[in-house]
């Protein structure tokens, strides 16, 4: 068993970093050590927050290393996009010469890189260099001139004269 001593201002960042951090698997993690530093047995508090003793032990260990810091790091394997090595490209092209549809930022990417993403991936990436799309207006439908003289001699001049 990992014996840790707990001060009260840990005791306390603990308790308020369960419930107020953002993301809940940095919750469970303040949740584990919460428990711990209120004396629970390992066996209860992998029942009650549904972790494994391994996962409480590696939080104990990182936990005891770096404090509550360690516990607020997350680390996925988050493998590159085979656009971002040619990032400054295609936001380079993309400056100058706005596409006007995914379709058309698709096959624009495919000619520049030779990678042909999916219209999602196509949709995200120029999010992810800081652009945005273009929103469009409206264009108005074609007007009929001999209704609108119509509505104008049968409506509204005699609405005028009443008024």
């Amino acid at each position: 068993m990992i014996r840790i001593e707990f001060t009260e201002e840990g005791k306390q960042a603990l308790d308020y970093e369960r419930y107020n951090y953002p993301d809940p698997r940095v919750q469970r993690k303040m949740e584990a050590l919460w428990l711990k530093s209120q004396e629970l047995s390992h066996e209860d508090i992998c029942r009650l927050t549904g972790i494994s003793p391994n996962t409480l032990r590696s939080y104990l260990r990182a936990y005891q290393r770096r404090g509550i810091k360690a516990l607020k790091r997350l680390k996925f394997y988050q493998p590159p996009s085979e656009m971002s090595q040619h990032r400054t490209t295609i936001k380079e092209y993309f400056r100058e010469h706005t596409p006007a549809s995914v379709k058309e930022a698709m096959a624009k990417i495919e000619e520049l890189t030779g990678i042909k993403h999916s219209e999602n991936r196509v949709r995200a990436f120029p999010k992810s260099i800081g652009m945005a799309p273009h929103k469009v207006g409206m264009i108005p439908a074609k007007a009929d001139p001999e209704e609108q003289e119509s509505i104008l001699k049968e409506v509204l001049e005699p609405r005028l004269e009443e008024a």
